[in-house]
């Protein structure tokens, strides 16, 4: 069992940047692969950016590329997400998934074992 708990959210500028966290619980935090994802109201929660168990092997959705930045600490059971150059497109509530196992990356919803409760993120223009 792992338990997520995403931080960092907040109220930006557009042009401005945000850091969110996720924090778990748990002693095998490095065998998951980990993810996260947005939400808007009425849609369906779409992938934002992955990263595999090690750290080693990132990848991100078109629309957030060259803007945003996954990446994880091991030791600090943590996962975080650098986002530069925020626009207003990208407010949401973004959440943090944990797959157990998932020796590769992990691109949908379905794959993630774990959720945390989510963060808002909104941006102004």
């Amino acid at each position: 069992q792992v338990h997520l708990v995403e931080s960092g959210g907040g109220l930006v500028q557009a042009g401005g940047s945000l850091t969110l966290s996720c924090a778990a619980s748990g002693r095998t935090f490095s065998t998951y692969a980990m993810g996260w994802f947005r939400q808007t109201p009425g849609k369906e929660r779409e992938f934002v950016a992955t990263i595999n168990w090690s750290g080693s092997s990132t990848d991100y959705a078109d629309s957030v590329k060259g803007r945003f930045t996954i990446s994880r600490d091991n030791a600090k059971n943590t996962t975080y997400l650098q986002m530069n150059s925020l626009k207003p497109e990208d407010t949401a509530v973004y959440y943090c998934g944990a797959a157990q196992y998932l020796l590769r990356l992990g691109y949908m919803y379905s794959e993630y074992d774990y959720w945390g409760q989510g963060t808002q993120v909104t941006v102004s223009s």
